[in-house]
């Protein structure tokens, strides 16, 4: 197919070897060339981005995969949308399977919405879409906050539903922080000679408050049964295993017969894959949005599902002007 039937056109973000496959896999699927262009560093570490075919007037998927070097990545998306738009691509279309920043998508402590400040970086560069992946479904929910994805994942395979409960202690930084409460207070009167740990003096004079405690959290604990069954964990993406490795030892003690972690984006960092290795976990399953296969040199028990197909298909609607909520209704097991 060529760039005057298909009237849009696909280019790769970088070339890095997990990038160009991908993008030659969704390209194949297409039936489009990829699109030319030139993504390098200079000496000094600055990205340069070369555009070196017409793009005017047409749509334009720019497929970026996030290695390990993620801020140089974003450059080449930032940089390469710009000289798109400079170049009068009428839309703009980022491909982004693992969308970086992701876990800073909500506001703590006296943090920022980071993942906020990169759509808007993106946006402003030129891109008018984004797409992106993550796996909406879990049998095992590692947390009440994932119950909700559980059951939607336990209704469309028509398997039942298991939540973890209860989370480790946190760190002694969090704890500092200053934002856990109540604070514990210091009796001003009634007991001469008896020492707190706090030196907050009451409000009012005479006055005797309650040492306020804090709270504990509860120890980890399974709602459901999964007894003698296959339990399976989806998440959207795995990076410190630590939780995931303690969800493990519990299931197992509960007599699940096997133990498996799903997650869209393996980023698997540190000890990742020697923990994973060591668990009580039988296999992780990610895709491959994000580069990793130096973590399945190192253990056996990951594997990998290309999602090629998904974004070739999404890249095809979204194109055509078809409905999106179809391709996820609709995909098949052999897919």
């Amino acid at each position: 197919m060529n760039v005057a039937k298909s009237g849009y056109r696909v280019f790769s973000a970088n070339s890095t070897p997990a990038c160009t496959e991908l993008s030659k896999k969704i390209t194949e699927r297409l039936g489009v060339e990829l699109g030319k262009s030139v993504v390098y560093q200079e000496s000094n570490r600055e990205t340069r981005v070369e555009i070196k075919e017409s793009v005017r007037g047409q749509t334009i998927f720019i497929i970026q995969t996030i290695p390990r070097d993620v801020n140089t990545a974003i450059m080449e998306l930032l940089i390469m949308a710009y000289a798109l738009k400079t170049s009068c691509a009428k839309n703009i279309i980022g491909v982004i399977p693992y969308f970086p920043y992701s876990k800073q998508c909500k506001m703590r402590k006296r943090g920022s919405i980071v993942c906020k400040l990169l759509a808007s970086m993106l946006a402003k560069a030129g891109l008018t879409h984004l797409i992106t992946m993550d796996l909406n479904a879990i049998i095992v929910a590692k947390s009440p906050s994932a119950a909700k994805r559980a059951q939607s994942y336990a209704e469309r395979l028509r398997l039942g539903l298991a939540v973890m409960h209860g989370e480790a202690q946190c760190s002694e930084s969090d704890m500092a922080d200053g934002r856990h409460s109540p604070p514990c207070v210091r009796n001003t009167i009634g007991h001469p000679g008896l020492e707190l740990p706090c030196k907050q003096q009451a409000p009012f004079p005479g006055i005797e408050l309650p040492i306020m405690m804090a709270k504990e959290k509860p120890p980890i604990t399974v709602v459901g049964d999964v007894g003698g069954r296959i339990a399976i964990i989806v998440d959207d993406i795995i990076d410190d295993v630590e939780d995931f490795v303690a969800a493990a030892e519990i299931l197992k003690e509960r007599g699940a017969y096997k133990i498996y972690i799903m997650a869209t984006h393996g980023l698997l960092s540190a000890d990742a894959p020697r923990l994973i290795e060591e668990s009580a976990i039988d296999e992780v399953v990610v895709t491959n949005t994000v580069p990793h296969e130096v973590q399945k040199l190192q253990c056996p028990k990951i594997k990998t599902v290309d999602v090629s197909m998904i974004l070739a298909e999404a890249i095809r609607r979204i194109h055509n002007g078809e409905s999106m909520a179809y391709l996820f209704r609709n995909i098949t097991v052999d897919d």
